[in-house]
This record gives C-alpha cells, sequence and structure tokens, in this order.
C-alpha cells in the first residue's frame, strides 16, 4: 500500500514540477515579455503556440487566478476570438475553475500568511467576524462567482481560509463560473 501511495506522491510531484515550470514560462515569456499589453498582442502569443494554443491560454486562465496580475479578461476575449464559442468558452471555463480551486487549495494549505500578501489582516479579521456570524456566506459567493466584475480570485482564497467545505467550493464554482464565461465567449465570438 505505502508503494502506491509513494508512486501516486511522486507522480503529483512531477506534475507540479511540470506545471511549475510551464508557468514560469508563461509568466516570463508572456507576461514580462509584453504579450498581455493589448488583445492583439495577446491574440498573437497565443496563435504562436499553434495546436497548443487552447492548451497554453486554459494554463494562462488557471494561473491568472492564482496570480492576480495576470489578466484574467484578455483570456476570455482572445480566447472567444480564436476559438469561437464554445471552444472559447471551455478553454476559459476549464482554465478558471482549476485556477480557482487551486487558490482555494494553495489558501487552505499554506493559510492567512499567503492570503495576508493580498489583503490587510485587519481586514480579513472583520472579513471573517462578519461571517462567522452569518450563514450567508455560500450565497454570496454563488452570486460574485456568477456575477461578472466580483473580486472572486480574492474570494476563492478567502473561501480555503474560512471553515467552508471543499466540495461546496468546487460545487458553487462548477456551477457559478460558467455563465458569465458563456456570455464572453458568445459576445466575443460574434461582436468583436
Amino acid at each position: 500500500m505505502r508503494t502506491k501511495e509513494g508512486i501516486v506522491k511522486l507522480v503529483a510531484i512531477i506534475l507540479l514540477c511540470i506545471l511549475l515550470a510551464i508557468s514560469v514560462f508563461i509568466i516570463l515569456d508572456g507576461w514580462i515579455g509584453g504579450h498581455f499589453d493589448s488583445i492583439d498582442s495577446f491574440r498573437a502569443y497565443i496563435s504562436s503556440f499553434g495546436i497548443w494554443g487552447p492548451v497554453v491560454l486554459t494554463l494562462i486562465q488557471a494561473l491568472q487566478v492564482v496570480i492576480p496580475v495576470l489578466p484574467g479578461f484578455l483570456g476570455c476575449v482572445v480566447g472567444a476570438m480564436l476559438f469561437g464559442t464554445a471552444c472559447g468558452f471551455w478553454v476559459n471555463y476549464i482554465g478558471i475553475s482549476a485556477g480557482s480551486i487551486m487558490a482555494y487549495w494553495l489558501a487552505k494549505k499554506l493559510g492567512i500568511k499567503l492570503v495576508n500578501k493580498m489583503i490587510s489582516l485587519r481586514k480579513y479579521d472583520s472579513y471573517v467576524e462578519k461571517i462567522n456570524k452569518s450563514k450567508s456566506y455560500p450565497i454570496v459567493l454563488f452570486l460574485s462567482i456568477l456575477l461578472p466584475l466580483a473580486p472572486d480570485d480574492f474570494l476563492c482564497y478567502f473561501s480555503g481560509l474560512i471553515n467552508m467545505s471543499t466540495k461546496k467550493f468546487v460545487i458553487i464554482i462548477l456551477t457559478a463560473k460558467p455563465w458569465c464565461i458563456l456570455l464572453y465567449s458568445i459576445f466575443f465570438a460574434h461582436f468583436i
């Protein structure tokens, strides 16, 4: 039994190292290289990967949730423009959902020190106090994920710090996230 667990851990570590290497490449080559500055430069960058473009965009969309300095909105626009409504939707939905779950997991594992880099400890304490007194946070999270322009990246990290179960969080992400992305995909594929 231990050998099976050891193999699973080894595979997980290898996959994590590959993902980390790809992430570093995307940040250095794409973001620091100036390819994320406009829709046109970002579209050209994703197009340069040929058939791997959808995979690269999916990874970028996951990263932009985990590292909030990356441009998530550009990914939705470019995904719809390059890959059409359906494929653009799936690329963005899978990437953003995976990134949201990763942010939640990172907060769950690394705790307040990580989240404190994004928000002051005083604000965090006031949020936690309000949430602990209220039973409505899952509804607030659902609506925030559902609607555009909410601070959903931060809420993914924050959700990992409170007593929200992983199952509940994943269900909220998977059911609330697709609608806004679908509307973006339809709009950007047909009107830009």
